[in-house]
């Protein structure tokens, strides 16, 4: 009889084994590497609940106020802003001045307290980001934002990853509109797309840029 405890095929199976480990394990590295990418991962996609129903289609669609109005800011300052109490009311003193869905903006109104909204867009804190510089040289809402005139609430439609912002900073042409067609959601090129994006890039000074002190800084 032989006196041997392991025999050759569990040679096999050890190898066997340990090829089905590492494959295992790199598989659930690779498996993670590829679910931070998807939209699911992003919450994209995903409509973010505020602390009262507001309705961006309604705002912006059958009352055609400016992006703007709200978000006063964007032209000026790094941040686009989120409206004041006060700015609603401006309105609202008059408008559904008695409807239910209003009582958190009344209330918050009241008590001089500020609506605490549910932050959509976030870039990471050791990135650079100024909405002032794109929307001056003619970057649209609707290229980073989608359009929001179709959206009861306001969902993430851009991974805002550094490969995302990089293919438009490496060709920033063709999101390029006329300035004063930046809040404008269904605004499209009049002729040749190529030719209307060249002619844009040159009246409004936009060159490619790619170095890493434009965002990280």
């Amino acid at each position: 009889m032989s006196s041997l405890i392991f025999r050759p095929k569990h040679n096999t199976l050890a190898r066997l084994t340990l090829v089905v480990l590492a494959a295992g394990g790199g598989g659930t590295v690779a498996g993670l590497f590829l679910w931070v990418r998807t939209p699911y991962a992003r919450n994209m996609q995903a409509p973010i609940e505020q602390p009262l129903q507001f309705d961006h289609r309604h705002h912006t669609r059958d009352e055609g106020i400016d992006c703007r109005y709200c978000h006063n800011s964007v032209e000026k300052s790094a941040f686009a802003g989120i409206p004041p109490t006060q700015l609603c009311m401006n309105c609202h003193s008059q408008v559904w001045n008695k409807s239910a869905i209003l009582d958190p903006v009344r209330k918050s109104f009241i008590e001089d307290k500020p609506m605490v909204w549910n932050r959509v867009y976030k870039v990471p804190e050791f990135v650079y980001f100024n909405h002032s510089i794109h929307v001056n040289k003619g970057v649209g809402c609707v290229t980073c934002h989608g359009r929001v005139d179709t959206m009861a609430a306001v969902e993430k439609v851009s991974t805002l990853t550094m490969s995302w912002c990089l293919d438009c900073h490496r060709s920033p042409e063709m999101n390029l509109r006329p300035v004063e067609e930046v809040t404008n959601m269904t605004w499209e090129p009049q002729g040749d797309p190529v030719e209307v994006a060249r002619v844009l890039a040159e009246k409004n000074n936009v060159h490619t840029r790619t170095s890493c002190t434009t965002c990280h800084r």
